[in-house]
């Protein structure tokens, strides 16, 4: 969080210096607020976008009566209420849990899940999501993602004003000082937001590994989630994939991919260091 903060600071600071403050941070402004309208309304609606997006389906308590124990029973080991329990269609093993707080939790999971798990590897799972819950990851993603945004928009307006500036930024008596500053903030505009979205994916990942912890202190058995994701393993190897918007994708359990991912863009860790991360404890 510190890095981004530092990033937004460069980015106004070399702004200001390689234009004049008028119309291009009047813009700017309201660019911000219409953006952060458009966040805050997105944050309250989570749960009712990323469901719908989806296709889910609430539970019905009596046709997925393992489904809803299990849920209420992690709720129990956690201490927290009992989310709402979704189902969505799909051929791949997966789940996420979304809500801004965990009064507004909902935990949705895909009909193949409940096909393929046994009932330890499921509550595996639904400790997963129950941890990313109480430790309302749901909202600091947000919060990242807010910030990650911001930078994508500064970066942006600065580099489309340059076409309508014309050159004119620098055509004064001090052009050469102008000309380096304009070239180091277009460097900064174009570097800032990939180096803004890898910090993003670090924390996403960072905070997957704190999911599988918090599975295993909630169903004191980790051997359910290393099944499950040994399952999940093979499937990533077949050509099957889950159909889902690239929004939803960081909130699965499990990368939506047909490869190994160890990569610095993806949104989670590799699977074999999940599971090497779960046998040490």
């Amino acid at each position: 969080m510190i890095v981004i903060f530092a990033i937004i600071v460069l980015i106004g600071f070399l702004i200001s210096l390689a234009f004049s403050p008028g119309y291009f941070f009047i813009i700017m402004i309201l660019a911000v607020i219409v953006a952060l309208v458009y966040i805050l309304a997105t944050y309250n609606n989570c749960e009712k976008i990323a469901l719908s997006s989806v296709n889910a389906k609430e539970a019905d308590p009596v046709r997925f009566r393992q489904l809803h124990n299990l849920v209420e029973s992690m709720a129990i080991a956690s201490g927290l209420p009992k989310p709402k329990v979704y189902i969505m269609p799909g051929n791949r093993i997966n789940a996420f849990a979304t809500g801004r707080n965990p009064d507004k939790a909902v935990i949705c999971v895909t009909e193949t899940a409940l096909q393929k798990l046994n009932k330890q590897e499921l509550e595996g799972v639904i400790g997963h999501e129950m941890s990313h819950i109480a430790n309302y990851d749901v909202r600091f993603m947000t919060l990242v993602a807010v910030v990650v945004g911001a930078i994508a928009i500064f970066s942006q307006i600065f580099l489309r004003s340059l076409w309508f500036d014309g050159g004119r930024s620098s055509g004064n008596s001090d052009s050469g000082g102008n000309a380096i500053f304009m070239i180091i903030a277009l460097v900064v505009a174009v570097l800032a937001p990939i180096i803004v979205m890898l910090v993003q994916l670090s924390i996403s990942r960072k905070r997957e590994y704190m999911a599988d912890a918090g599975s295993v202190s909630f169903t004191r058995y980790p051997p359910g989630l290393i099944n499950a994701l040994k399952k999940i393993n093979q499937e990533i190897k077949s050509e099957k994939e889950l159909k889902v918007s690239g929004a939803v994708t960081p909130l699965l359990f499990a990368p939506n991919v047909r490869m190994e991912v160890t990569s610095l863009l993806a949104t989670h860790p590799a699977i074999k260091d999940r599971i090497k991360k779960l046998e040490e404890m």
